[in-house]
């Protein structure tokens, strides 16, 4: 495993990180039973994993839980996470200042710690992300000097979020979209790495499509159910020209993470977890080095056939 900066005052992060959602006990999923929770998070602990990104309202709060119950008896500073407020562990939305402290101080309890290393706002309307228009960062500030959390920013989509949140905030985490199919965030990269801003990639297999694994046919029951007959055949079109840029369909979803992690701003990658075997396979990603010839190919490939397409996520 290879680590990377984070934030000030946090130890270096594993390129891989645990994204948690998986972790919590959905009423619409086929979910993990809480001690196959627990064994993927030891197991990643075991494979030098120490980053592990989770919410309130995954799995409404049994992701945060499972955390805690698996961080016991563990080295707690030598583990880093990063949970949200926004979406509530009620399955609730609820952006609001005043709302800030009472999701952190819930998480804190579900988590077993006292303090958090990011806590970030969670996808919130554009309009929070302007530091000159809200008063979240004063109070995130404030948390920073009791020492509950270490730093703080948001997750978010696209570009412009990402610069109005570095123009007008002390923001030093972001948690960005950013796969081969959506590169728009990386235009903040250079900005986030001269910040010292940590770049935390989700979704880097694009809900699964840069696994490889779905085509034209594929039919999609629980929250990629969202994609439209339209969307599902257009990735699939850009699946097959994807494959045929990369050259290897084996290990398709390897090179997506690889491709995430070949950026210096980047700090970890989130990818999701359903089970060891895929964890595992995750794992083995940082060992593929992308050339700068393919990277350059997968930009251009992005700039010409998909960015104008304003693919849904």
């Amino acid at each position: 495993m290879n680590y990377k900066k984070y934030i000030k005052d946090a130890i270096p992060v594993s390129e891989i990180g645990l994204g948690a959602w998986q972790l919590g006990q959905h009423s619409d999923w086929k979910s993990m039973a809480e001690h196959d929770a627990i064994k993927l998070v030891h197991k990643s602990l075991d494979l030098g994993i120490n980053f592990f990104d989770t919410a309130p309202n995954y799995g409404f709060g049994t992701s945060e839980e499972r955390l805690g119950k698996a961080f016991k008896a563990k080295d707690r500073s030598k583990i880093v996470i990063n949970t949200k407020f926004g979406h509530t562990h009620t399955g609730a939305l609820n952006f609001s200042s005043d709302h800030i402290r009472a999701s952190l101080e819930g998480s804190l309890k579900r988590l077993q710690t006292d303090y958090v290393d990011s806590l970030i706002i969670h996808n919130p309307p554009s309009t929070y992300f302007d530091g000159n228009k809200n008063d979240h960062y004063d109070i995130l500030e404030r948390l920073i000097e009791e020492g509950k959390i270490k730093a703080y920013g948001a997750s978010l989509d696209t570009y412009e979020d990402m610069k109005l949140l570095m123009d007008t905030t002390h923001a030093k985490v972001i948690e960005a979209f950013f796969n081969i199919f959506h590169q728009d965030t990386r235009r903040g990269f250079e900005i986030a790495k001269r910040k010292e801003v940590g770049i935390i990639v989700k979704i880097p297999l694009d809900s699964g499509w840069l696994t490889g694994k779905y085509n034209a046919q594929s039919k999609f029951t629980d929250i990629r159910s969202r994609w439209s007959e339209e969307d599902i055949k257009i990735r699939a079109r850009l699946l097959d020209q994807l494959k045929s840029i990369v050259g290897n369909e084996k290990h398709l979803a390897q090179y997506a993470i690889a491709f995430c992690l070949g950026y210096d701003a980047v700090s970890t990658v989130i990818p999701g977890n359903l089970n060891i075997e895929q964890l595992t396979h995750n794992v083995e990603s940082t060992a593929i080095s992308i050339s700068p010839r393919l990277r350059e190919k997968l930009e251009n490939f992005y700039q010409s056939e998909i960015k104008h397409l304003n693919l849904p996520w």
